[in-house]
């Protein structure tokens, strides 16, 4: 069996960070509760996710001696 291999169009972080835009959206679009707060926690990891990638790739980041 092979695996279906692709190429992203957009990096980590852009994709993070649009993810993160779409929960909110949809979380504003609920009334108050576990549904949207699920949402918006969701947004939060996204976000800290797309940060630590963010530093991750940074030029300024030395790697461990």
């Amino acid at each position: 069996m092979t695996r279906l291999r692709f190429k992203q169009d957009r990096s980590l972080g852009e994709r993070l960070i649009q993810e993160a835009r779409q929960a909110r959206e949809k979380a504003k679009q609920l009334p108050p509760g576990e549904e949207s707060e699920i949402l918006l926690k969701k947004a939060r990891e996204a976000e800290i996710t797309a940060s630590i990638d963010q530093w991750l790739n940074s030029p300024g980041l030395k790697p461990p001696i």
